[in-house]
C-alpha cells in the first residue's frame, strides 16, 4: 500500500492547533483577524482598527439633553513577524501526522508560542494600572478575591475572566486552596496547556512567560513628586515638580485626593485611582506618562475630582528597585491580539496559509539546490493592544 503524503494544509492546521494550545494568555484575549490582506499579504506596519464601545451620560427631568457621540477606536499595528525555521525532507512527509507533529511541530510551536506570548505580554501588561500589592508574600485566596472585587468595581463582565499566574504564585495558591480546584480537561472544546481549574469566576492557568521588571527608586507608599499645577494635565501626561526618585515602566502610582469612580454612575468608589507609568521617568523628571488617561468630566470620566496643585504622587506597589513579576487577572476584552494573512509567494515547493480562532499562520517549504536541502519556515504576523485598562488587575507577589 502506498503512503499518503502529508499536505501543506494538514501541517498548517496541526501547527495552528498546537500553537493555540500552548498560548494560554493569547487564547483568552480578544483576537482579531483582518482578511483585507488575504490577496496581497500583510506587511510590518499595517494596522487594524478596533472599535471601542460608546459611553454616555444620563439626564433628569423632562427636557431633552442630547449629547454628541464620538466613537473611539484603537489602532493595533502589525509590528512583529515571528517565525521558526527548520528543514525536513520529502521522506518525512510520509509520516503520519502524529509522528510528524512530535518530531517537528511540537518543539517548533513551543518556541514560537513562547516568544509570541512574551512579546504580547511585554507590550500590554505594563499598561495595567490596577495593582494588588502582595510584594514579598505568597499568593493568597484573599489576593484572588480582591482581583475579582476590582474587576467587579470597574464593571468588567463576569464571563470570560482569566487568571494567568507565575509558577510561584500557582504553587502558593494551589497550596492555599487545593480543595477548590477540580481538574477540567477541556476549555473551548480543547485542552489548553497550563490549565489549573476554575474558581472565583476565573479560569486559572500557570504561565512561565509572564514578564518581570525592576521598579523605580521610589519607596512603596512614599511621596515621590508633587502635581505642578491643577491645570497641567494632558490626559496621559502629568506635569510635576521635580523630585529625587525615578519610576520604571509598569510602576503603579496614585494621586492624593483622586479616587476611582463607577464607570456608569460616576459615583466615588472610595479608594484611590491607580495609574500605570508608561514611560520611564528619571530622577528629576518634569512629567510622568500614565495609563489610563485622566478624564475629569463627561461620559468617559474616570476620576472623582480634578487634581489639585501640589497634590502628592505616591508609589502604590513594590519597594525601591524591587524586581516584580506580577500575575494578571483579566476579562477577555481587556487586551487585543491581531493577525493578518502574510503574502503567499509563487514558485515554492510547498506552502499553505490557514486561520484558526483569529490567528493566521503561513507555512512555506522550498528546495535549495546549493546544499540539496528543504528549508521550511512557519510565520505569524501580529500586533497587540490594551483595549480596556480597567478590566485587568496585576497581582504582585513573591
Amino acid at each position: 500500500m502506498s503512503n499518503t503524503l502529508l499536505t501543506p494544509t494538514m501541517i498548517t492546521d496541526e501547527a495552528l492547533m498546537i500553537l493555540h494550545q500552548k498560548c494560554n494568555f493569547l487564547s483568552n484575549v480578544h483576537r482579531g483577524y483582518d482578511d483585507r490582506y488575504a490577496n496581497s499579504g500583510a506587511k510590518i506596519g499595517n494596522a487594524l482598527q478596533i472599535r471601542l464601545p460608546n459611553e454616555f451620560t444620563s439626564a433628569t427631568g423632562a427636557s431633552l439633553s442630547t449629547q454628541g457621540i464620538t466613537e473611539n477606536q484603537v489602532t493595533l499595528t502589525l509590528d512583529t513577524q515571528r517565525h521558526v525555521d527548520f528543514a525536513f525532507s520529502s521522506e518525512e512527509l510520509t509520516l503520519d501526522i502524529d509522528s510528524f507533529s512530535d518530531r517537528y511541530l511540537k518543539p517548533a510551536m513551543s518556541v514560537l508560542a513562547a516568544h509570541i506570548e512574551e512579546d504580547v505580554m511585554n507590550n500590554v501588561l505594563a499598561d495595567v494600572s490596577q495593582g494588588i500589592d502582595g510584594t514579598g508574600s505568597a499568593m493568597t485566596i484573599a489576593n484572588a478575591l480582591d482581583a475579582m472585587r476590582q474587576l467587579d468595581d470597574f464593571l468588567a463582565p463576569r464571563e470570560d475572566r482569566t487568571a494567568c499566574l507565575t509558577p510561584q504564585a500557582t504553587a502558593d495558591l494551589i497550596s492555599a486552596s487545593s480543595t477548590l480546584f477540580n481538574e477540567r480537561r477541556e476549555i473551548s472544546e480543547q485542552y489548553v496547556e497550563g490549565m489549573i481549574g476554575r474558581v472565583f469566576g476565573f479560569d486559572f492557568y500557570s504561565n512561565a512567560t509572564l514578564p518581570s521588571f525592576t521598579s523605580g527608586t521610589a519607596a512603596s507608599g512614599a511621596t515621590a513628586y508633587l502635581i505642578n499645577d491643577a491645570n497641567t494635565l494632558d490626559g496621559s501626561s502629568i506635569t510635576v515638580d521635580t523630585g529625587s526618585v525615578s519610576f520604571a515602566v509598569g510602576d503603579v502610582i496614585t494621586i492624593q485626593g483622586v479616587n476611582a469612580v463607577n464607570q456608569e454612575t460616576k459615583a466615588d468608589l472610595g479608594f484611590a485611582k491607580q495609574f500605570a507609568v508608561t514611560a520611564a521617568a528619571a530622577t528629576g523628571a518634569t512629567s510622568i506618562s500614565i495609563a489610563p488617561s485622566i478624564v475629569a468630566t463627561g461620559a468617559k470620566q474616570n476620576i472623582s475630582t480634578a487634581t489639585a496643585n501640589n497634590a502628592t504622587i505616591n508609589k502604590a506597589v513594590g519597594t525601591t528597585n524591587s524586581t516584580l513579576r506580577p500575575s494578571v487577572f483579566f476579562q477577555k476584552e481587556a487586551f487585543a491580539f491581531g493577525t493578518a494573512d502574510l503574502v503567499m509567494p509563487d514558485g515554492v515547493d510547498f506552502s499553505a496559509r490557514r486561520v484558526m480562532d483569529g490567528i493566521s499562520m503561513r507555512v512555506i517549504r522550498d528546495y535549495t539546490i546549493n546544499d540539496d536541502s528543504f528549508p521550511c519556515r512557519i510565520d505569524v504576523i501580529y500586533g497587540s493592544q490594551t483595549l480596556r485598562n480597567s478590566q485587568a488587575v496585576r497581582v504582585f507577589n513573591n
